[in-house]
């Protein structure tokens, strides 16, 4: 296993890096492609969320590896090489699949165990087996990850350490005010109708808005989720009513809300300062309400500029706000328990990959020892042409079961030692003291992959 993560995040990068940083989806698909073309990865795929890009791969060569990760994130990024370095962060092995643990566990998150990683991370695996980039150890790690981030909900009160970044948000927006009693009654403005926009539409209508509009590129989106927010059994309380909005119409729709969430996957601002001062220009004369804006899209969708606007009857907080607001929020005491998972998790994923590692050598001594008995037997067969199909068989499966003895213990035992810290050179050992050819481990390795992914793509089909 020679995994290695090249990466930035909010723990690293500012804000502003990590917005010029963004990468839309097919971007992602390219570079996950340029990525596995390149010499030292031969497996790729890129974990994007709107604080954090992290490609991880195969790699043959640390340094080369890390050197041509690096030079690939600037490339499709669009920030320089020397600009993006001070910034990136780099994890190898046991450290990288550590590092990934802790990200799905929520550990790594702006807002400690928000679970919203965990969708992200299953979209990151979806997109390498989509085109074919994650083989048999990135679809065993995001796997694993994706179990080890449930485990940790399930068995810990993590989610109890921090919010999701939407409720996080609004907290922020509320001013120590109760989310519930802040948005009770007030009409509400979402803008897009992706992942976190569903849950900031459903946060809100669970916590009392009186309307919640959603505006979305595609209009089709929002109507279904406008439909799902007011099905009966839905987040919304009583008298709760949800529409659906063309992006046209957000100017008309700004003007009379109360909050406003924006995320969308958009390179551009989608509420300019101009816009914002617009509304507020526009909005009823009994409105003394002050119009609150939560940016949680990166690149950003609101003009960082409407922050002047705050003394005119508007509040913004954006990423930026929330990444420091988080560096002091207060860590569960359950933290510790997640850490201790994720600890765990990593040995036991070490052993299970080294263990693995070895299993070609053994299949390839394995067959070399059945060849080995058939060239025999053939050759007894011509030595004793006598011999009856009864005698024959029992010479042959005696044969067989002395060298399957022979074979047992040392091969039990090799995978046994193989799974322990260093495991890696009993299997160059097994393959020097059999003088097994190269080319048969191989061989046995390549069509493991293959059928890796085979059984990969039916399961996804």
């Amino acid at each position: 296993m020679s995994l290695l993560v090249v990466g930035l995040s909010h723990r690293s990068a500012p804000v502003s890096v990590l917005e010029r940083a963004a990468l839309t989806r097919e971007t992602q698909a390219r570079l996950v492609h340029d990525t596995l073309t390149a010499e030292p990865a031969t497996e790729a795929a890129v974990l994007a969320t709107c604080n954090r890009i992290e490609l991880y791969a195969d790699v043959d060569k640390f340094h080369a590896g890390v050197a041509e990760l690096s030079t690939l994130l600037a490339r499709h990024s669009g920030v320089s090489l020397e600009e993006l370095t001070p910034y990136l962060y780099v994890h190898y092995e046991d450290r990288a699949v550590h590092h990934l643990f802790s990200v799905a566990c929520g550990l790594d998150s702006m807002v400690v165990g928000e679970g919203q990683i965990l969708g992200q991370i299953k979209d990151a695996l979806a997109l390498g087996q989509e085109l074919h980039t994650a083989g048999r150890l990135l679809n065993d790690l995001f796997q694993q990850a994706l179990r080890v981030g449930k485990r940790a909900h399930s068995e810990t009160g993590i989610d109890k350490a921090g919010q999701s970044l939407v409720t996080f948000g609004l907290e922020r927006l509320a001013s120590g005010v109760p989310v519930a009693d802040w948005v009770a009654g007030k009409r509400a403005l979402v803008i897009g109708a992706g992942s976190m926009s569903s849950l900031a539409a459903a946060t809100l209508a669970r916590a009392g808005a009186a309307h919640v509009a959603i505006a979305n590129r595609t209009l089709e989106r929002a109507r279904r989720l406008a439909q799902i927010l007011t099905e009966p059994g839905g987040p919304g309380t009583a008298g709760f009513t949800a529409s659906a909005v063309e992006m046209t119409a957000v100017a008309e729709e700004l003007a009379l809300a109360d909050i406003v969430v924006s995320c969308t996957g958009a390179t551009g601002l989608v509420l300019t300062v101009e816009a914002v001062r617009d509304a507020l220009a526009a909005r009823p004369a009994a409105a003394d309400v002050t119009l609150a804006l939560l940016d949680l899209a990166m690149p950003r969708d609101i003009d960082a500029a409407v922050h002047r606007l705050e003394g005119q009857g508007t509040r913004l907080v954006d990423i930026e706000t929330l990444a420091e607001a988080s560096a002091d929020a207060p860590m569960a005491a359950d933290v510790d328990q997640v850490r201790s998972i994720v600890s765990d998790e990593v040995a036991a994923f070490g052993a299970a990959q080294r263990a693995a590692h070895i299993t070609p050598t053994v299949v390839a001594l394995r067959t070399m020892a059945a060849d080995v008995v058939a060239g025999e037997i053939a050759r007894l067969n011509g030595r004793l042409p006598d011999l009856d199909d009864k005698q024959r068989a029992e010479i042959t499966q005696t044969v067989r079961r002395v060298v399957d003895k022979l074979l047992h213990a040392p091969t039990v035992r090799v995978k046994e030692l193989a799974s322990t810290p260093g495991g890696a050179g009993y299997a160059d050992a097994l393959r020097e003291l059999f003088d097994l050819d190269p080319q048969a481990v191989a061989a046995v390795s390549r069509a493991d992959t293959r059928a890796d992914r085979h059984n990969t793509a039916r399961e996804s089909a």
